[in-house]
């Protein structure tokens, strides 16, 4: 995508990012699991979606425990995705159709299989004994401080090959990397290298803020208020505040370091901040043109849908991120699918239409998550064939991210939705069929086609794409906003929230010019908003 002629902002800042999760995206030998080949025969349709860059969930050689994210070889392609040589074919393909490849780095731990632990746990004298953290035990044998894994229980582990404890913030399979040693930095580095110049565009970092530790392994103080919003309230993980075991001060360093790298390829970066504040992260990663080229949070990716949360996300993101970059996610491989988990018990199109329209509103780069252009609703997966161990260890409670991670439904007619010809490795869910993109694809009121409707048309309003943004009070079943862009006529915004139809006077639209295209039902007139069930209205003020 170029910008525009009189603007300077960089490329990025106007792109979409949509993420693919291999593992469910489309299988081509039918082993149940998706692939890469998948992937790239599905790339002129992920363009035809009109978005710039594809985030590919790891497919790196792993165990799989967690799914890929459990990495064992971070310079090679698990044989369950294909091979290297698929993962060229792919990144020619997606620069063939205009596409650009953003890949997940997942560095703040291994897989307990990779070389790398497998030296380090042999003894405590070997070239890799300081590659991960380790600690021994107190005077009584309990673990060196209270620290918790995010999966459950303690995030310490006992090895008996070295009579000593390791840390994992995730499974205990997931052993945490000592980013205190340089040579871990420089692995890294390396690694990320040898992708970079296989043509890949950007990296999407996972745990960002997990990379350093605290040297003295103080523990945790007690949360002043329990965090919801990464973890569960079944999850004592929230209960802590995690000052010591993450969001160490030498991680601006290492990310400065990753910046270089990038910028000799001109690549970009999008971090994964979830931490007790996440703004604050967010703001100093992002900062300075040194760093994470932007950067997101969960604080979209929450139970609460109201006009008032997402205001207040924005506006503090505004207010203290300054001259970074951020990045809006409302769906992603962790989360509750937003069809479900904003539909209040009543999931429809148009609630999916309206969620979509209010995030290409607001400033900062979208990233969509694939099946969320088809509204696909989360999943009902019982316990039998459950496997996210994150989701087997706090069910029933919490039933764990499989429900967002089924296989995509590609065709109604065909055996598992046309994603595979043998056992899918979650359920295809009777409900998707009626969903499938081969049913969309050919209904011009679809979800699919007005997420490719709304997406061309937003590519038409510079105010939309890298404008400021002011929110109005209006009253709280709405959300009304403005984007300014010098040069360009205001744009305004105004979107219903709600199921039920919505009037009220908004007098700073009086006079407005409506806008056409966007594809939401609604009406402003002479100040008067007349909004149906999740309707919404752009229009535009005199310059």
């Amino acid at each position: 995508m170029t910008p525009s002629s009189n603007d300077k902002a960089p490329w990025w800042q106007e792109a979409i990012i949509y993420q693919v999760y291999p593992r469910s995206y489309l299988d081509t030998n039918g082993d149940g699991v998706g692939d890469l080949p998948g992937i790239t025969a599905k790339l002129d349709y992920i363009a035809s979606l009109g978005v710039d860059i594809v985030w590919l969930s790891p497919f790196f050689k792993s165990p799989m425990k967690d799914f890929g994210y459990d990495i064992s070889d971070y310079c090679d392609v698990d044989p369950l995705f294909g091979t290297l040589e698929d993962f060229d074919k792919l990144i020619a393909k997606a620069h063939s159709v205009g596409l650009k490849i953003m890949i997940d780095q997942v560095m703040s731990h291994t897989a307990d299989a990779h070389p790398w632990f497998v030296e380090s746990r042999a003894n405590r004298d070997n070239p890799k004994s300081d590659w991960y953290v380790w600690s021994d035990p107190l005077p009584d044998g309990n673990p060196p401080n209270n620290w918790l894994s995010v999966f459950g229980g303690s995030a310490w582990q006992w090895d008996t090959r070295r009579k000593q404890y390791y840390m994992h913030n995730f499974l205990v399979s997931q052993p945490q990397l000592n980013f205190h040693n340089p040579d871990v930095q420089q692995a890294h580095l390396d690694s990320l290298r040898f992708w970079l110049e296989r043509g890949v565009d950007g990296v999407r970092m996972d745990a960002c803020v997990f990379h350093f530790h605290d040297r003295q392994l103080r523990s945790n103080p007690p949360a002043l208020v329990r965090d919801t919003s990464t973890v569960t309230d079944v999850n004592p993980y929230g209960m802590q505040a995690h000052i010591h075991d993450k969001t160490q001060p030498e991680n601006i360093a290492f990310l400065q370091k990753v910046r270089t790298l990038l910028d000799e390829f001109g690549a970009v970066s999008i971090g994964e901040v979830s931490s007790d504040d996440a703004l604050a992260q967010m703001a100093e990663y992002t900062s300075g043109d040194d760093k994470l080229h932007m950067a997101y949070s969960f604080n979209l990716l929450t139970p609460e849908f109201s006009s008032a949360h997402i205001r207040r996300q924005v506006e503090e993101f505004n207010e203290r991120v300054k001259d970074g970059w951020g990045s809006w996610s409302v769906g992603n491989h962790d989360a509750i699918r937003v069809a479900t988990r904003w539909a209040n018990g009543k999931p429809t199109p148009a609630l999916s239409k309206l969620v979509l329209a209010l995030q290409l509103s607001l400033k900062g780069t979208p990233c969509l998550y694939q099946g969320d252009e088809l509204a696909l609703t989360e999943a009902d997966v019982p316990f039998e064939l459950l496997q996210d161990p994150y989701g087997i260890t706090f069910w029933p409670e919490f039933k764990g991210r499989d429900g967002c991670r089924t296989p995509m439904p590609w065709t109604s007619e065909a055996p598992n939705a046309g994603f595979t010809t043998g056992k899918p490795w979650l359920p295809v869910p009777a409900e998707h069929l009626a969903l499938a993109e081969s049913v969309q694809d050919q209904d011009p009121q679809s979800m699919l086609n007005f997420q490719r409707a709304i997406i061309r048309w937003r590519r038409t309003m510079p105010q939309l794409l890298r404008g400021e943004i002011a929110f109005y009070d209006v009253p709280e079943q709405a959300l009304a906003l403005r984007r300014d862009l010098p040069g360009h006529a205001p744009v305004l915004a105004v979107f219903n929230v709600t199921d039920q139809p919505l009037s009220f006077d908004w007098p700073q639209a009086a006079g407005a010019a409506p806008l056409d295209g966007h594809g939401l039902p609604g009406e402003v007139a002479d100040g008067k908003v007349t909004l149906p069930a999740y309707g919404g209205w752009f229009g535009t003020l005199k310059a």
